[in-house]
Order: structure tokens, then sequence, then C-alpha cells
């Protein structure tokens, strides 16, 4: 493997570079550290919650600009602003089909959101699952089902247990199971099928990981390639969640299966 040497310029660029960073992050060290900094929460005096949380995307957005200009500026590279916008350009080319996706996958959220259609099966489905009139094991495997079904059209892990909480909650209490066994079945149905939902949130992510290795990568590509391991995953689960509620082992401190 070759190996570049850093010449005396770089150096002494990065050297400045990395006393010009330094000096931003003591400036907002000092900003922030008394208790009545403007960048604290003023009712609480505390950093949650406030104006430095809030403001940290152009506060990092500085930094990086700040030891990136001064470096380019050290080895002769910025001459001048408007070769600033030109290197900021090429930094982000090799994400630009990502930028795209990215977008595409926005719109498609977004109007899948609009339609409530998520929303709809989730009601649909919970109402059929209670007509069954199930009860023990196949309740509880029909619920880790719909949980995962579901986990395909809403994204948001709080929206479908903002839906299906008031359902099967008093719905397994009545048949004498504790609230925590939903809560757990639930969470074994909606995590399998994360990786295999279009409306997952980081399937861009995904899809730009595996753009890099294959160019040709769709979303078709990744959930063809994750579905062996989401069945896998949710057979297993299913298996340990059935074996662990026969055997009755409490499912934590003060919190058996049965009430």
């Amino acid at each position: 493997i070759k190996r570049e040497e850093v010449n005396q310029i770089e150096k002494k660029a990065l050297k400045k570079a990395g006393i010009y960073t330094g000096g931003y992050i003591l400036f907002l060290v000092a900003i922030v550290y008394p208790k009545n900094s403007f960048l604290r929460n003023p009712a609480t005096g505390s950093l949650l919650n406030s104006p430095l949380l809030n403001a940290i995307i152009p506060l990092l957005l500085i930094l990086f600009l700040i030891g990136g200009i001064t470096y380019g500026r050290g080895v002769g590279k910025i001459k001048n602003m408007s070769d600033i916008p030109k290197y900021m350009t090429l930094g982000i080319k090799d994400m630009s089909s990502y930028i795209v996706l990215v977008f595409m996958i926005g719109q498609f959220i977004a109007y899948f959101n609009w339609s409530k259609l998520g929303f709809v099966l989730a009601v649909e489905g919970a109402d059929l699952l209670k007509n069954l009139n199930l009860r023990g094991i196949p309740l509880f495997v029909m619920f880790i089902l719909l949980s995962a079904f579901i986990n395909l059209f809403i994204g948001s892990g709080s929206a479908k247990w903002a839906l299906l909480a008031p359902i099967f909650i008093p719905m397994f209490y009545m048949l004498g199971y504790n609230p925590a066994l939903t809560q757990m079945l639930y969470r074994i149905g909606d995590s399998t099928t994360n990786v295999i939902s279009p409306l997952f949130p980081y399937m861009p992510i995904v899809l730009g990981l595996a753009q890099e290795y294959e160019e040709d990568s769709g979303v078709g590509t990744v959930i063809s390639l994750m579905l062996p391991y989401t069945i896998a995953m949710l057979i297993m689960w299913i298996i340990m969640a059935i074996i662990w509620i026969y055997l009755g082992i409490p499912l934590g401190p003060g919190a058996p299966i049965d009430l």
C-alpha cells in the first residue's frame, strides 16, 4: 500500500485549522458555561431543550467551515470565496444519486401518510383480530403477525403503538394478561420487518450503502436480500416468545405474564 506523506505546507495548514477550530470550540464553551447563558434553557438553566441544541446544525456547519476553509487557504486550494461552493459541490458529488433517491422516497412517504392508508389498515386489522375471539398462543402469534404487517406501512413505532395499544391492552387485560406482555409481543412484530419496509425512515441510508457496492441496487434489491433474514428472525422470536410464555417466566421485576 502506497503511503502518502504530509508535506510541510499541509502540516502547517492542519495546525492552523486545528487552532482555529479549537478556538471556535473554546468560544462556544465560554458562552455556554455561565448559568445564565442565552444558549441555555431560560427556565431551568439546563442544556436540555436549550437554544444550543436547537441550533446544533448551524453550529456544526460553522465548525466544519472554519476547519475546511482554513485548511484550504493554507494549502492554496481556496484562493477566493467563489472557490468554497465549488469544493462543497465536489464534496457531495458521490451523494448526488442518494439525494435524488431520498427526495423521491420522501415524496412517496408524504403522499402515503396523507392518504392515511396505514392507519386504516392498522385499525381494520385490529378490529378483525379482536372479532376472531382468539386467546392464548394463537392470539399472541396473530398479534405479532399483525404488528409486523402494519410495520410495513407505518414507519413510526409510537404511531403504531398509539393505534394498537387502546385496542389490545384492554383486550389482553380482560383475558388476564399483563400489559407488559402486550408490548413485548408488539415489539417482536414491530422490529422484524423494519428492513423490508419501503417506509422505514432509514431505508434511504440502506439503499445508499447498497449502491456503494452495486450501482443498480434499488428498493426491490434490498427487500429481496433482507426478506429471508426477516422471516428467520420473525419465526425464531415467535418460538422464543412461545417458550417464554409456556414456562411462565416473568417479563421483568414485578411483571408476571398473567395478572
